[in-house]
């Protein structure tokens, strides 16, 4: 096989390929057996003619496609390893020769992987918070676990809304006079303060006593995401029906066993004060993790193929769609219920896309340059937490590694030793609470 290689522009380049006239008759004849039951020929019963006279018949081009099929993708795998270059997309292929008894010369256009100049990835220096945690740090979680095991409670007296009242209503939203969709709710809860609606309209509904009713005017921030919404003004008709508070429960030992495995309060407060601290290891962890990456990324320089921006955007797309449906919806439903161009939706996603492509391919260039590796005894361990986290024996997960998923368990443990690596060698200013 002969290959040579053209750079057409920035990112493309074209392969030419001749694969040998040998080679491409064996895929004529993996083509033939394919096909045969389908031809059918004067004086042979349907599959049963030979390929010599299939052709004459027919004509030999009839097996060019299924042949071409054959060939071609293996020819090609073969030269971009030969030529070691990485494509980013699907090639466009282009038959320059094709027949039997004569070589197959095909040409490939394909965007390839960018070259990435690093800049400086050793030595980042960073600040982070002090991992220190008080005991009123230990008191606002206390008083956020009595919260969420309030009991709520109907205002039965008349009373007006107040600041931090639970109000459930009902209410219909009007622009010009017309509703507008998703505008009108029935037993609404809304907590009064907490700034879940638009500016304004919690604040007018204090001072109403239930079963009162009130027009509340508001405009739509011009931002808003419903752009048929944005920027208007707009009339609720708002009916409260009911008053709700919540009751929060003493904080002593009492508390303490009912919402916990410990006998009294000062137990359980440092039982709380060890788990937020390994909250806070892991948080600020994270932190200086994306600290050290983001810098690493700004130092670099690459120019990226809008393709590989685009299959990004693709995919953050469809792990939007898949959060959605947990929700009952899905894209084209929130598109629709937004007013809003697919195509805008995605412009949305540009620049987190392209970021997160150049991270990838920072991150791999310093793997390559740092010749960072996977061992047996890493991946081994890998495949050993894995196993627990599905409930399964070592060997029974084993049993669906294919090959590509093995690939993707390695190149996961490559990032995440290079980050490894980036941080270890960062130089980490703590900032004093």
């Amino acid at each position: 096989m002969k290959v040579s290689l053209t750079k057409l522009e920035k990112h493309v380049v074209q392969l030419e390929i001749e694969v040998e006239a040998e080679k491409f008759e064996e895929g004529m004849n993996k083509a033939f057996i394919k096909n045969k039951n389908r031809f059918s020929v004067p004086g042979f019963r349907k599959g049963k003619a030979p390929r010599s006279i299939v052709e004459r018949y027919y004509g030999e081009a009839v097996l060019y496609e299924d042949a071409v099929n054959i060939v071609c993708p293996e020819a090609y795998d073969k030269a971009v390893e030969e030529q070691g270059i990485h494509p980013v997309e699907q090639p466009e292929i282009d038959i320059k020769q094709i027949g039997s008894g004569q070589p197959l010369i095909f040409t490939a256009k394909v965007t390839v992987k960018p070259e990435v100049e690093l800049g400086e990835y050793k030595g980042i220096e960073i600040e982070e918070d002090e991992l220190k945690i008080t005991d009123e740090d230990v008191d606002k979680e206390l008083q956020s676990i009595a919260e969420r095991n309030a009991r709520i409670i109907t205002i039965e007296e008349e009373r007006a809304l107040e600041e931090n009242d639970i109000a459930v209503i009902d209410f219909e939203g009007f622009i010009d006079n017309e509703p507008f969709e998703g505008g009108k709710a029935e037993n609404y809860e809304l907590t009064i303060g907490k700034g879940q609606f638009i500016e304004g309209f919690e604040e007018q509904l204090k001072g109403m006593k239930a079963g009162e009713e009130r027009e509340i005017n508001v405009t739509f921030p011009e931002n808003y995401h419903a752009e048929n919404l944005a920027g208007k003004p707009a009339v609720f008709k708002v009916k409260l029906k009911q008053i709700k508070v919540k009751e929060l429960p003493e904080i002593d030992d009492e508390f303490a066993k009912d919402v916990s495995e410990f006998d009294t309060l000062a137990e359980y407060k440092e039982d709380l004060k060890k788990q937020l601290t390994e909250r806070e290891e892991k948080r600020i962890a994270r932190e200086r993790e994306n600290n050290v990456i983001r810098k690493v990324v700004e130092n670099a320089k690459v120019d990226i193929p809008q393709v590989m921006i685009d299959r990004q955007i693709d995919n953050i797309l469809r792990d939007f769609d898949m959060r959605l449906r947990f929700q009952g919806m899905d894209l084209p439903r929130y598109l629709q219920i937004t007013n809003t161009k697919i195509e805008d939706f995605r412009s949305q996603f540009n620049e987190t896309a392209e970021n997160d492509v150049k991270t990838r391919l920072v991150l791999e260039k310093i793997c390559e340059v740092e010749n960072i590796q996977v061992t047996d005894e890493l991946f081994e361990e890998e495949v050993r937490k894995m196993a627990e986290d599905y409930k399964q024996s070592v060997e029974d997960f084993k049993k669906n590694l294919n090959e590509e998923y093995t690939e993707y368990i390695k190149e996961n443990l490559k990032m995440q030793q290079t980050v490894d690596f980036l941080v270890s060698n960062a130089k980490i200013n703590v900032k004093q609470k």
